[in-house]
């Protein structure tokens, strides 16, 4: 471990007129927080939550200079406890990695040996790294949706954000999973791809939202998988079914919602809110094993595109615009 000292890391500071900026240096494992594990990263990942990072987003770092990356993927080279041995792959995700703890943009990560998981069988570490924290939520939305009572012969699922990096793998998931699934975007031009992950049905975020305004909407989803907020899952909780259940995990079109209690009270419908930061570890350990195993993905390695860190700063910006299509996987030197 002395021999590698030092390493490249993304490295997002705070400058004395209060602007972030993001560059790529070289920085020593000494610099890294506690913990009694270190990974060699061999990926990671974008999302979301990482770009506002990046950005300065207090509600997500508030201590800079700092790394992002919420997701890694990569080999153990220390562990002071007996959870893992040096060459264990594993892939580390949620908890505080890449908010206050320097993430997964550098080449090394130190960590508690609590917050990874070994690398199931069936996945590739850069197919872990597809997946990431997007494909584990949306997993987890699925298994709260089952959890709920919602089975394939109840009738559509809707997926809401369905290009971005959640709804493109839940898309994949509930339809390898038997259900019908319809999908929301607002990229006409992605219908394709949509249709490729599984989706039977696609549909605009007009189509969605249209008649918003009412009380009660038309009843159409047995389940739905919401990663946009605001208006769109206002109508889509009061679109759904009777005894239905509407999942939510994101906030990309408002943190606000809008609502009457009257699907709850007169349909019964279900609102089942999504963290997956702080997923206990047994059912983490289920969900990886369903993603490597009946629940993965065939599309995978259609779904990603490959970056090194330089390549992420125009990523970034697409994301925070909206104009994600699928998964960013950064690969470390």
């Amino acid at each position: 471990m002395t021999r590698e000292k030092n390493f490249t890391s993304l490295v997002v500071d705070k400058t004395p007129d209060k602007q972030f900026v993001r560059v790529i240096q070289e920085r020593n494992l000494a610099d890294l927080p506690a913990g009694d594990l270190v990974v060699r990263v061999s990926y990671s990942s974008l999302n979301y939550k990482d770009a506002l990072s990046a950005t300065g987003h207090p509600g997500v770092t508030r201590q800079f200079p700092h790394t992002p990356g919420i997701d890694a993927a990569g080999e153990v080279v220390s562990c002071e406890s007996d959870a893992f041995r040096p060459g264990d792959e594993v892939i580390v995700t949620g908890y505080d990695l890449g908010m206050e703890t320097d993430g997964g943009w550098g080449q090394y990560i130190r960590i508690p040996s609590g917050w990874a998981v070994r690398l199931p069988p069936g996945l590739t570490l850069r197919e872990g790294m597809v997946i990431g924290t997007a494909g584990f939520t949306a997993a987890l939305s699925v298994l709260k949706l089952q959890q709920a009572g919602v089975k394939p012969s109840d009738g559509d699922i809707l997926v809401t954000g369905a290009t971005g990096g959640v709804g493109s793998i839940a898309v994949a998931i509930l339809a390898k999973a038997g259900y019908r699934v319809v999908a929301a975007t607002g990229k006409s031009s992605d219908e394709a791809f949509l249709r490729t992950l599984g989706a039977s049905e696609v549909v605009s975020r007009d189509q969605v939202t249209d008649g918003s305004d009412r009380p009660m909407m038309k009843e159409r989803w047995a389940g739905v998988v919401d990663v946009v907020g605001g208006e769109t899952l206002a109508a889509a909780i009061k679109s759904t079914r009777y005894a239905g259940a509407v999942t939510c995990c994101g906030l990309v079109g408002s943190p606000d919602l809008s609502l009457n209690v009257y699907p709850f009270i007169l349909r019964g419908v279900s609102l089942i809110g999504i963290d997956s930061v702080n997923c206990p570890s047994d059912t983490r350990l289920r969900l990886w094993e369903k993603l490597s195993d009946e629940w993965k993905p065939e599309q995978l390695a259609e779904m990603a595109t490959e970056v090194p860190l330089e390549g992420l700063e125009e990523k970034i910006q697409t994301i925070l615009q909206g104009g994600a299509k699928g998964r960013v996987v950064v690969r470390l030197p």
